[in-house]
């Protein structure tokens, strides 16, 4: 699923005033790379990256202003490509009389900003860069327990939804509910949310959609939050060997990163809820590193040494 941006874009969610090249506001801005065109400046255009945002700053305009005449014709109508998305102007520079002559020319937008340089790059960077960021939804349900962000998976009908309701019940917050979408930000964080259309809504087999939000109030939802770790949950099976100590530390991969994974065993009787609020819990002292089952292992290892010097 491709995110289209356009120059026109940026218009509606920055302070930026569009002074020229008005016919291309629609223009697609393809990478989140954005060039400052210094050396472009100095008439070197052999390697112009003509496809990025352009930010001219003091330095760069200084230096156009001292050039002649015709040299700032020249660099002007280079600068102004037919894909140049855009040429953002900041400090609310007063923009020369050659550079919105190209641009109306080529239909390049030219944009103000009224903030200084390194302002502007890290605001659009980051807001590109969002844009751009890699996309994936999961099946599942994310919870924030305790500031913890908890992606809840399994099969359909084995419970996540119920055990989310129980959790919101005991107050904590709903992010999303069947569909979490999911996008990653620099290389190892995923922020999940919710489709807009099932916002704040839990579907409960027996009563239908419920809506948290009216039910519990504002504090009981969330819009995103950042995944910390992973709760599978699976329908029991006496067959297989469920890990009892907690010293194995199971990982799932989504898009680049990987996180902790805990595999809860379902059967009538087992408070879920109340087993993933204490998972988030554990989750949390490890980041700080106290780890229960390597203490344990640790305890117990002691006990077997004592005694064996106890016997001998």
């Amino acid at each position: 699923m491709g995110t289209i941006v356009r120059t026109q874009d940026l218009l509606d969610n920055f302070n930026l005033t569009l002074v020229a090249g008005e016919d291309g506001v629609h223009r697609e801005i393809i990478t989140s790379d954005i060039s400052r065109p210094g050396i472009e400046m100095t008439g070197y255009f052999k390697y112009y990256p003509k496809e990025r945002l352009q930010l001219i700053g003091k330095t760069e305009m200084t230096y156009f202003l001292d050039l002649t005449d015709e040299q700032k014709r020249d660099r002007a109508e280079k600068l102004c490509t037919d894909v140049t998305p855009g040429i953002v102007i900041s400090r609310g520079m007063e923009v020369p009389k050659e550079l919105i002559d190209s641009a109306n020319k080529a239909g390049v937008p030219i944009l103000l900003s009224p903030r200084k340089t390194t302002r502007v790059t890290s605001r659009l960077t980051n807001y590109l860069e969002a844009k751009f960021a890699p996309f994936t939804a999961i099946h599942g349900v994310l919870v924030d327990i305790y500031g913890v962000g908890v992606l809840i998976t399994g099969s359909s009908g084995v419970g996540k939804s119920e055990t989310a309701l129980e959790l919101v019940k005991r107050g904590h917050r709903l992010v999303a509910d069947d569909s979490v979408e999911i996008r990653q930000e620099d290389y190892d964080t995923l922020i999940g949310s919710s489709p807009p259309l099932i916002e704040h809504l839990l579907e409960i087999r027996g009563l239908g959609i419920i809506n948290v939000m009216t039910l519990f109030g504002a504090g009981a939802v969330r819009s995103f939050k950042k995944i910390a770790m992973v709760v599978n949950l699976e329908i029991w099976d006496e067959k297989k060997q469920y890990d009892r100590l907690g010293l194995d530390e199971d990982q799932m991969k989504i898009m680049d990163v990987s996180l902790p994974k805990a595999t809860i065993p379902v059967r009538p009787g087992r408070n879920l809820a109340v087993i993933i609020e204490v998972a988030a819990m554990n989750f949390r002292l490890k980041r700080m590193g106290v780890n229960a089952a390597e203490e344990f292992s640790e305890r117990l290892s002691n006990m077997i040494e004592n005694e064996k010097d106890i016997l001998e």
